[in-house]
């Protein structure tokens, strides 16, 4: 804040996004609606829209795979965002939230044959897309000050099932990929070698796998405190204030 602006009692205009940075965050969000609209709607192709032919001529991971590539990895976007002060997000627990999901897409999916036809890969997606959709659009709203409180019910209000389905599905995918890498030591690094050091991608994905106990509960706790912050005082308030 600027000697002006304390002197004067007023807030410093940098407390304000400029339209430049608005109009990108609301580029960014909305676009991210429409991928992951997407990437519903493949999954109700998939599994409503098409006969079992279809599903046994094509993987789900084949079918939505780019799509799930580009717009997943797009999140790490708003670490980016978050530390660079354009939007009011804690970017140590976007971080985690972020490299979670990143994980499972690169580490886990396109890494191992057996993350690809994990049972936890359309729990993960259907959980992920949903909650996308409502997020982002939360956010796109809020940039533009038009956030009709049913939309901000929905964004404090349905990670409450999905958030747990959706940790259910990356856990499923880390399951399966572990039992690869057990089998095939892929990714893996052994001695000796010119850099005189070991890595075990299997040893990786259950560090991982165990760090969703300590880590899923504080990311959860959090959502529900930002819930009782956001509805706790009243449909009125609820479109005023801005939470990522």
């Amino acid at each position: 804040m600027s000697a002006k602006a304390v002197k004067s009692g007023k807030p410093s205009a940098s407390k304000e996004p400029s339209t430049v940075t608005k109009l990108y965050l609301f580029a960014y969000n909305a676009g991210q609606v429409v991928g992951w609209s997407y990437i519903l709607w493949q999954l109700v192709n998939y599994y409503l829209l098409q006969g079992p032919e279809f599903r046994a001529k094509v993987t789900l991971w084949e079918y939505t795979r780019l799509a799930v590539i580009i717009f997943q990895n797009a999140a790490f976007v708003e670490i980016l965002n978050a530390s660079f002060g354009l939007v009011k997000s804690n970017p140590v627990v976007t971080g985690f939230q972020v490299f979670s999901r990143m994980m499972v897409v690169v580490g886990v999916v396109m890494a191992t044959p057996t993350g690809k036809v994990s049972p936890g890969l359309p729990i993960a997606l259907l959980a992920w897309a949903i909650t996308e959709i409502i997020r982002y659009g939360y956010y796109a709203l809020n940039i533009v000050k038009v956030v009709p409180h049913f939309v901000v019910f929905l964004r404090y209000t349905t990670f409450i099932v999905l958030y747990p389905i959706g940790v259910t599905g990356e856990l499923l995918c880390f399951w399966w990929a572990q039992s690869y890498a057990r089998e095939n030591s892929v990714w893996s690094v052994v001695m000796p070698n010119k850099w005189n050091a070991t890595f075990s991608y299997f040893g990786f994905l259950w560090i991982v796998m165990l760090g969703y106990i300590p880590i899923f509960p504080q990311l959860y706790l959090h959502m529900f405190a930002q819930r009782r912050k956001i509805l706790g005082g009243g449909a009125s308030e609820a479109p005023k204030k801005k939470a990522n």
